[in-house]
């Protein structure tokens, strides 16, 4: 079993950056793929940014809409993977996920709450 827990979210107005973090309660990076997904109100929950696990090389994909604004990374010694948020607009708005995949194995953190706003 692994416990996610996330923090970082609240409120910030347009063109503003948050930095969301995922502790992990274990080590389990190496296996693991780690991911932050999204889910805004009415809509489908939907991957915004995916890092693979160190043994598979660590590669990282991103949705279209976040490309080159968001950045996903992790710091193995803290079990911490992070999503820099830069340059948000009102769309981001929603809570934000984080994920552990290692084949059928899936765990999901609560989630935080990303609002943009002025």
């Amino acid at each position: 079993q692994v416990q996610l827990v996330e923090s970082g979210g609240g409120l910030v107005q347009p063109g503003g950056s948050l930095r969301l973090s995922c502790v992990a309660s274990r080590n389990i990076f190496s296996i693991y793929a780690m991911g932050w997904y999204r889910q805004a109100p009415g809509k489908q929950r939907e991957l915004v940014a995916r890092i693979t696990s160190v043994v598979s090389g660590g590669r990282t994909t991103y949705a279209d809409s976040v490309k080159g604004r968001f950045t996903i990374s992790r710091e193995n010694a803290k079990n911490t993977v992070y999503l820099q948020m830069n340059s948000l607009k009102p769309e981001d708005t929603a809570v934000y996920y984080c994920n552990a995949n290692f084949g059928t194995r899936d765990y999901w953190g609560q989630g935080t709450q990303v609002t943009v706003s002025s």
